[in-house]
């Protein structure tokens, strides 16, 4: 990935600031609030201002913003923000900065927006703190229209999570050649690899805890634990469910591993999820209701007497899951627009036979897809 210029990765902070504010405005909302911290993680901390965590946030409609972080160097470092004022000028109680902070603003209905996802004890707080405002705690308020700004990627997301997508291609190539040579064994020789290999790829992290599982435990959409001291690939169906993380922004792929003689059945589950991501990519598709690629996915397992017990796949980028959420029960008006990054990931899961699933990064795009990652079914004898 070509790296962007101070300068020009400042202005796409600013530009998704100046269009948050626009929505700001037009619901006469003076000032939002944010909060990352242990408490509760909110990527949008990081979506508006490139601080990787522990910081609020506030974005005023005038057109000012300031972080108010834990950690001033590491903000000084990576905040693109008009001010910084650091949480020990106020003993580290955020509350009390952000009161601060509003003080010097200077609003016209003294409107303030926080998460929704506040707890009641703290919303409380908050109207003790700010008594001098309107606190607001919606769930369909401007926070939302944060979320869905965060669904449909800008060109500098597109090219992170391509890039992590990219990094996840080059694991699977590596895990493919030591599985052949005999050097991965089991569940916590893969999982480790990942670990390893994403960080001399210049990863942050994984997207999540890696989910290894043999033939014993494929079985689970989600093994539990994630992975063991266990044969990994054994004879039979295994899984691999791992995600790599760079500048923020996370992959997500599965791979599956049929190794040794397998039965009818057993083959047949690999050729229905198969056929399912195939027929589904189709619908992956600019104006396209979500809920009908879910939809052909659940016809194609109904015909053959099975069932999926998941959606068929999810929004990525800051957060491992993120709108839209692939699935019957999505609402008709939601569609795949231009700039979604999304998992395709049919799967289907047996206690006898084990599981498989199949999945990849799809970047929907003005004319059609383009799958940015490249995991498989991997047949070994």
């Amino acid at each position: 990935m070509k790296e962007m210029t101070k300068e020009k990765l400042g202005q796409v902070y600013m530009d998704r600031r100046n269009k948050f504010i626009q929505k700001m405005k037009s619901e006469k909302i003076d000032a939002v609030i944010f909060e990352d911290n242990e408490d509760h993680r909110d990527p949008n901390v990081r979506y508006f201002t490139g601080h990787p965590s522990d910081a609020a946030l506030i974005i005023s409609q005038s057109g000012i913003s300031v972080l108010i972080p834990w950690d001033e160097n590491l903000a000084l470092k990576n905040a693109f923000v008009e001010r910084i004022i650091p949480s020990t000028r106020y003993e580290r109680n955020t509350l009390r900065a952000i009161k601060a902070v509003l003080s010097t603003m200077n609003f016209s209905s003294q409107k303030i927006e926080i998460s929704p996802a506040t707890p009641y004890p703290k919303f409380l707080e908050y109207v003790d703190e700010l008594n001098a405002y309107d606190v607001l705690c919606k769930e369909k308020g401007v926070h939302s229209y944060a979320t869905q700004m965060r669904a449909t990627k800008d060109e500098y997301e597109i090219e992170c999570v391509k890039e992590a997508a990219r990094i996840g291609d080059l694991i699977i190539a590596q895990i493919e050649k030591q599985i052949k040579s005999g050097k991965i064994k089991t569940e916590s020789d893969v999982a480790l690899l990942i670990e390893r290999e994403c960080r001399i790829h210049g990863c942050e992290k994984t997207g999540f805890d890696t989910l290894a599982a043999g033939p014993e435990r494929s079985f689970a959409i989600h093994a539990f634990p994630g992975y063991t001291a266990g044969e990994w690939p054994g004879k039979g169906l295994s899984i691999l469910d791992f995600g790599v993380v760079y500048k923020g922004y996370t992959s997500d792929t599965t791979l599956t591993v049929a190794k040794g003689k397998l039965s009818a059945e057993q083959k047949k589950l690999l050729d229905l999820v198969q056929k399912a991501f195939d027929e589904c990519l189709e619908l992956y598709k600019k104006d396209v209701p979500v809920k009908s690629a879910a939809a052909k996915a659940d016809e194609i397992f109904t015909k053959a007497k099975r069932a999926m017990p998941h959606g068929l796949g999810h929004g990525i980028g800051l957060q491992i899951h993120e709108e839209p959420f692939v699935r019957q029960r999505a609402e008709p008006e939601c569609v795949f627009k231009p700039g979604m990054i999304v998992t395709l990931e049919p799967g289907l899961y047996d206690p006898e036979l084990g599981g498989v699933r199949l999945e990849n990064d799809v970047l929907i795009t003005e004319d059609g897809n383009q799958v940015i990652s490249h995991s498989k079914i991997l047949v070994i004898d």
